[in-house]
């Protein structure tokens, strides 16, 4: 089951203002962010580079909800995240982002489509479209063949696909996905970077993927650099 067709949005999928995040260790200050302003595109595939410590995946977790800036501005799919409390926030995610992880984070005693139909399940769906959604978003990433393998049967390639077609399963408008081509070889980090573009195109997804692999230039409508938490280079 393809992806619903989605009014445009208004205005900017992720807009922030002025972002600033601030940790305290021990006796001093760490300025992860500093002053971030920055807009994208409904539909779009943005890459963030930079090199360890830049706060690259500082600024996807205020994008995302997961952490709070200091001080500035986070809006996101029309929403100002400052002004969602914590229950607000867990449900936005839970039915509008999907997040990829380096690591894959795939449930070790679940075949490929039951690690996908439970987002699905738990997102209540009836079974009928939990069924077509799973294996539209298997076929996408190229792993309906293998829906009924398990995480260990799979190569770490393969283990990606399955983490993306988990992260699409409730049809997100916007994807945050961190380093996830950090553990694969260049040929499959060019697979799943494909299949990246095509989520975009076909699914209408706004997608904001932190990097530090060379070849999401090829792939990416823009890519934003990031240094000492400030951006410097839009291209």
């Amino acid at each position: 089951m393809a992806a619903e067709q989605r009014p445009k949005p208004d205005g900017f999928a992720i807009e922030t203002n002025d972002v600033w995040r601030v940790y305290t260790v021990g006796d001093q200050d760490v300025q992860a962010l500093r002053g971030v302003s920055l807009q994208i595109a409904p539909g779009t595939f943005h890459a963030v580079k930079g090199r360890s410590g830049s706060g690259k995946t500082t600024l996807l977790n205020c994008v995302g909800g997961l952490d709070r800036p200091t001080s500035g501005v986070v809006s996101v799919l029309g929403h100002s995240l400052s002004e969602m409390n914590d229950e607000q926030l867990t449900r936005w995610r839970r039915e509008r982002v999907g997040f990829i992880f380096q690591s894959f984070g795939l449930l070790p005693t679940l075949s490929a489509y039951e690690n996908v139909e439970l987002m699905l399940r738990i997102a209540g769906a009836p079974r009928q479209s939990r069924r077509e959604r799973t294996m539209y978003c298997l076929e996408l990433v190229g792993l309906k063949q293998w829906a009924h393998h398990r995480p260990y049967e799979m190569s770490g390639g393969q283990q990606q696909r399955v983490g993306i077609a988990r992260a699409l399963a409730n049809q997100p408008e916007l994807l945050l996905a961190d380093e996830p081509t950090g553990e694969l070889d260049s040929t499959t980090a060019r697979e799943i970077l494909g299949i990246f573009r095509r989520v975009v195109d076909e699914e209408h997804t706004t997608l904001m993927m932190v990097s530090h692999d060379m070849l999401v230039d090829e792939y990416a409508d823009a890519v934003l650099e990031l240094r000492d938490g400030q951006i410097v280079a839009r291209h």
